[in-house]
């Protein structure tokens, strides 16, 4: 179990005979800074309340994982070379870790470096950062800290998802909500957040009779905040910007619909714009429970995937479709993927889901306790115990972080065994195995 550092003095001379002298560190002990060091130091910038200890640990944390050859990196070229048909033959997983992000994002880095994994996207949503009370410095520095620890060298790529709009709140107060979620990506960049999804398909009019005019919000504000990352991400780095034009949960996406939606993108970008489309294809975040708490079956349409994907590269050069809400599908459904021209995939809920059935008992039972004293107002009228507590338990994440944190490593061990041999076979369906060679070529 890691410590805190209880003062910057302690953590200073702690770093000295690891790092030297930390206004200019080098790794003059590698194998003790990947001992309790990286563990105690992103617990820390994590957990301490002492916001100078934060700000030095985080810090420290982004510069170790440049001199170890791990630091946060945009996959912009490689998605470009998918759109250019020089790659192709797998599909990216992108990760939504809503808890346990050391563990479960070092597990992950195992994975990759004894599979030859080239690419994994490890995500965070708009929503999920509020729920799971993880910034985006937060949720940066424990991947980074993670990939330090497991010795990973390579590019680490890290997504905001879904930066979404609030159709609600859009209509109140639109300069309000746009600047909302500029604040968002502002600080995303500054924690080296280098992909970002925009999300403003919640604002598609289905009632407006041609699709230009369905898509014209839409592709407006993906555009504007398109402008914007240009504005702000740093020099030299090209930050992969994804944008969406069917909302998950909603009506299935055509190629007209894109079409539409990148016809007026583009007379506002029409180069160095999105990389990816992410569409809708019958899924749900976070699948359907039924009364009993099981998951209903998804009727998924590939053929959304295949059609978009082949148009996004054979007119526009993007890298292709991006498939949400992927994580609660049976894992025969994972072979499919990669057939279809699927660019990438999405995995949250069902990576929760098996963190909570395999916690202590007495953990989840608080958590569950947690959930029924605070969250009865989303209650929906129908819904039995079981969808109740399936729909809202995401949320008591953020106020169990620490506690989950601080399970043991004999508590962890099952969690991270089931979480290792899921992602193990989904990574193998997506054919990810053996392109670290490949990626290579175009992400440094």
């Amino acid at each position: 179990m890691a410590d805190l550092f209880s003062s910057c003095e302690m953590l200073t001379q702690t770093a000295l005979p690891i790092l030297g002298d930390l206004t200019s560190p080098i790794l003059k002990d590698p194998k003790k800074m990947r001992g309790d060091f990286i563990d105690n130091l992103v617990y820390t910038a994590l957990f301490s309340s002492n916001e100078q200890l934060v700000t030095i640990a985080s810090d420290l944390i982004y510069r170790i994982s440049e001199l170890a050859h791990c630091s946060s990196t945009s996959i912009y070229p490689l998605y470009r070379a998918f759109g250019e048909g020089k790659v192709h033959g797998f599909t990216v997983p992108a990760i939504n870790v809503r808890t346990l992000t050391y563990d479960t994002a070092r597990l992950v880095f195992r994975l990759m470096q004894e599979k030859k994994i080239g690419a994994v996207v490890f995500e965070i949503a708009r929503s999920e950062i509020e729920y799971t009370h993880q910034s985006p410095q937060e949720y940066a520095v424990a991947v980074l800290a993670a990939a330090i620890k497991e010795e990973y060298v390579g590019p680490v790529f890290i997504q905001g998802d879904h930066y979404q709009f609030s159709k609600k709140k859009f209509a109140e107060d639109k300069e309000m909500e746009i600047n909302k979620i500029k604040a968002l990506i502002k600080k995303s960049l500054a924690a080296r957040f280098y992909n970002i999804d925009i999300d403003a398909s919640t604002l598609v009019d289905l009632e407006q009779v041609s699709l230009l005019d369905q898509q014209k919000n839409n592709s407006e504000m993906t555009a504007l905040l398109t402008k914007y990352i240009h504005e702000l991400q740093p020099k030299g780095v090209t930050v992969s910007i994804g944008g969406e034009i069917g909302h998950i949960g909603g009506k299935n996406s055509t190629v007209e619909d894109f079409e539409a939606f990148m016809q007026l993108y583009q007379q506002e970008i029409p180069q160095d714009g999105i990389t990816k489309v992410s569409v809708q294809t019958g899924t749900s975040h976070g699948g359907i429970p039924l009364p009993d708490g099981s998951i209903q079956k998804v009727d998924l349409d590939f053929g959304v995937l295949k059609k978009i994907s082949q148009t996004a590269r054979s007119r526009y050069h993007l890298g292709g479709a991006v498939q949400h809400g992927a994580s609660t599908l049976p894992l025969s459904a994972f072979d499919h993927f990669v057939e279809n021209d699927t660019l990438e995939i999405h995995l949250a809920t069902g990576l929760q889901n098996i963190v909570y059935d395999t916690m202590p008992d007495d953990l989840r039972s608080e958590m569950y306790a947690w959930i029924k004293d605070n969250l009865t107002n989303e209650k929906e009228e129908g819904w039995t115990e079981d969808q109740f507590i399936y729909k809202t338990r995401k949320k008591a994440l953020g106020p169990f972080k620490q506690m989950l944190w601080d399970l043991t490593d004999e508590e962890k061990k099952p969690i991270v065994a089931k979480l290792t041999e899921q992602l193990t076979t989904i990574f193998d369906k997506l054919h990810t195995f053996n392109t670290r060679e490949v990626v290579n070529q175009y992400v440094k």
